[in-house]
């Protein structure tokens, strides 16, 4: 069993990453826990090459420009990471004291308390609705985009209608040969900025977007050469050469064992109060799992709500502590002067 921290955050997303620092910052010993591989959460697993304009600060920045910055700064009071391990457990002891033990499928992780900061849950993208799409992984299928110098030259169909359809259209334009962009219907659920770009590079025959086609079969040998696309409305079908196919259809997510937890929850979402307390004393909720009249689920908002976590697990394992931490550059911690 690894050492007793003051707090736990589940979840390596922007909010737990911020939420590592700011525990720090309040003198507070921190691990944190994810079940990916990377720090980042969706921003590193899904979008790391998008660019995010709503964060304080950044007219734009990369995705995984923001997730390095976060990593570095949450770095800086050495809170160990533990990557590639999903939580299966929680039960609460007492040694004078509460003590929570969060299990994973590798360790257990005793904590005075939990920050659950895991986004939307844990998440998978979701797969083409094909029998044989999992053989094409790494032959030409991508379930997501994490280089987008892969698709240097090649011929990419890109599967969807939502945000990221539209996003990676227009970001990978300039770097692949030609972009299919199909949609099993005409309606969309992306940006109307973006939705109008895409259109308007269809029309300049900068792109193709097809709407009531969809994808049913891909062939090949080692690798993508084609796929059968056909229209749902007229039934006609057309095999055309391709080198890439990227299915944008979203994600599944679950809250896998946190769901027994006996927290109160809402749609999939955790109730938390003003203070992102939960029902169960002792863990605290924020970033998009956290839900509360009014919510709005923004990064900015994500690690407001971890501030406001920490500073009250704090104050739950040490009520003589302070609420308000002060100004950092007011603080010795950072080599201030302590006011």
């Amino acid at each position: 069993m690894q050492d007793i921290v003051d707090i736990t955050i589940i979840g390596a997303g922007p909010t737990g990453l911020f939420g590592a620092f700011y525990a720090g910052m309040r003198g507070a010993s921190c691990r944190i826990i994810d079940n990916l591989d990377q720090v980042g959460g969706q921003l590193a697993a899904l979008y790391p090459e998008k660019y995010i304009f709503d964060v304080a600060g950044f007219p734009k920045i990369l995705a995984k420009d923001l997730v390095k910055g976060l990593a570095e700064q949450a770095a800086q009071f050495r809170a160990p990471v533990h990557l590639g391990q999903k939580v299966v457990g929680l039960k609460k002891e007492d040694d004078g004291r509460p003590l929570f033990i969060i299990t994973t499928d590798q360790d257990q992780f005793p904590s005075r308390t939990v920050i659950i900061a895991g986004g939307i849950g844990a998440f998978t993208p979701r797969k083409l609705p094909l029998k044989d799409a999992d053989q094409w992984l790494g032959k030409g299928l991508h379930d997501r985009v994490l280089d987008p110098k892969v698709f240097q030259g090649k011929r990419v169909l890109i599967v969807g209608g939502g945000d990221s359809a539209f996003d990676w259209t227009v970001n990978l334009q300039p770097i692949a040969r030609s972009i299919l962009m199909i949609h099993r219907r005409d309606g969309f659920r992306a940006h109307q900025a973006t939705v109008d770009q895409v259109q308007q590079m269809h029309a300049s025959k900068q792109v193709e977007l097809r709407t009531f086609w969809e994808l049913k079969a891909i062939q090949g040998g080692g690798q993508i050469e084609a796929v059968v696309i056909h229209n749902n409305q007229t039934k006609t079908e057309e095999t055309l050469p391709m080198d890439c196919v990227l299915p944008q259809l979203g994600f599944v997510s679950s809250l896998g064992a946190i769901a027994e937890w006996g927290l109160e929850i809402e749609k999939h979402e955790i109730k938390v109060t003003q203070t992102m307390s939960t029902n169960v004393p002792g863990i605290y909720a924020a970033g998009d799992m956290a839900t509360y009249p009014g919510k709005l689920k923004l990064i900015a908002t994500g690690v407001a709500e971890a501030s406001i976590a920490v500073n009250h697990a704090v104050h739950f394992i040490n009520p003589s502590a302070k609420f308000e931490p002060g100004h950092s550059s007011n603080m010795a911690i950072f080599g201030q002067k302590d006011d």
